[in-house]
């Protein structure tokens, strides 16, 4: 069955087309800029990567580019043998907590908290609908990144504010990265020949988010309301005390839009150091530069705290810790620093194998010593596969 696993931007269309069960990838590319002066549509098939410039206005006419690039490259033979397509679709809010078959009724609902997502929901759903159009006989499946975390219990979603703010506007906490955790927690399942794991899961790539997994299901999450809540990343500050907010708005003369870009794009390591690509915040931080050295440190004391923090609420009882996502599976000195500062539950790290031990490179497994009370895995995640996987469960 040929499924096709589509993660939709707002200027950009991601996708994959599996053959499944097989998970088999067939075709498999991006489309960038989309409304934008150099939009342009990537293709890998097999070894060969072709580079498209097209004047892309609007997500309907990336998916017409895509489904004829599907047939120029002879990886289908008719629209007709694509019998699935998964979305990615960012927030479900309190309805979903699984992937769900797309249809008029589901879209109403998600198009009903368009303002908890605002820059994603509408274009995942302008995605959705133009795949109606141009395959009306597949299957639509969304796939929500919040969905996993609905497993939650009311005391660890709820703020402490008044419940109707809850009732009336949906104030808790959601949590976001579901689909890479729900892999990661999959995965760990076949390697530990284990039903219901307890884990740790470190989603650490220039956005970031822990989840506690307990029996295999997410019983709290780092990320909250929205996806700039938790550890400190890339360029979002994480956890703040939110009178900063009007603290700012009043002392620097700001808007709340102008606040609202400064804590979601100028925050965190960007803010700290001036840049976020971990690969030259590793040369700083080897170098001892001062402001990077600070940044590094508070960086991975805050996934640290979420570490232990989790690790107290399983109780101990913690089958494994998961590093994935861009950072979290290709540097090896970010995960070393967060180790050093859970020593003291018995966590430790094998230096060598963790150094060794890069996804990018086509590695992956166990880094902690053998003397580690808890192991510690490096995995690859791959939230495409995992849409697939989903799309594949109700279509087949």
């Amino acid at each position: 069955m040929k499924i096709l696993s589509i993660n939709a931007g707002s200027s950009t269309l991601k996708y994959r087309l599996f053959e499944m069960p097989e998970a088999k990838v067939l075709m498999k590319g991006a489309i960038e800029r989309i409304g934008m002066a150099g939009s342009n549509l990537v293709i890998s098939v097999g070894d060969k990567k072709i580079k498209k410039e097209y004047a892309i206005k609007d997500h309907k006419e990336a998916v017409k580019y895509l489904l004829e690039e599907l047939l120029n490259e002879g990886v289908v033979a008719s629209l007709e043998e694509i019998e699935a397509v998964g979305h990615r679709i960012v927030h479900g809010g309190s309805f979903y907590s699984k992937s769900v078959l797309l249809d008029e009724e589901v879209i109403a609902k998600i198009e009903s908290i368009n303002d908890l997502a605002p820059l994603h929901n509408p274009a995942n759903i302008i995605g959705v609908r133009a795949f109606m159009e141009a395959i009306p006989k597949s299957l639509e499946v969304g796939c929500f990144d919040t969905a996993f975390h609905q497993t939650m219990e009311e005391e660890e979603f709820l703020y402490s504010i008044p419940y109707e703010l809850y009732e009336k506007y949906g104030i808790r906490k959601y949590g976001f990265h579901g689909m890479s955790h729900k892999y990661i927690t999959l995965k760990m399942e076949e390697i530990l020949n284990k039903k219901d794991v307890n884990l740790i899961v470190c989603h650490i790539g220039n956005g970031a988010s822990i989840t506690a997994v307990k029996d295999g299901k997410s019983i709290d999450t780092s990320m909250g309301f929205t996806p700039n809540a938790g550890v400190m990343m890339g360029s979002r500050c994480g956890d703040i005390d939110y009178s900063l907010i009007p603290y700012l708005m009043k002392k620097g003369n700001m808007s709340l839009e102008e606040v609202d870009n400064i804590l979601n794009k100028k925050s965190g390591l960007d803010g700290l150091t001036g840049m976020s690509d971990l690969r030259d915040l590793d040369e700083g931080f080897k170098n001892k530069d001062k402001n990077i050295v600070r940044g590094i440190n508070m960086y991975t004391k805050r996934i640290a705290e979420y570490i232990a923090k989790y690790f107290i609420k399983l109780n101990g009882e913690v089958d494994a810790i998961c590093f994935t996502a861009g950072v979290g599976e290709n540097d090896p000195m970010i995960r070393e620093e967060v180790i050093k500062r859970v020593e003291s539950l018995g966590i430790k790290l094998d230096k060598k194998v963790n150094e060794e031990t890069v996804t990018r490179k086509g590695l992956e497994g166990v880094i902690s010593s053998k003397d580690s009370k808890v192991k510690v895995y490096v995995l690859a995640t791959d939230e495409e596969q995992m849409i697939a996987l989903d799309t594949y469960e109700l279509a087949k």
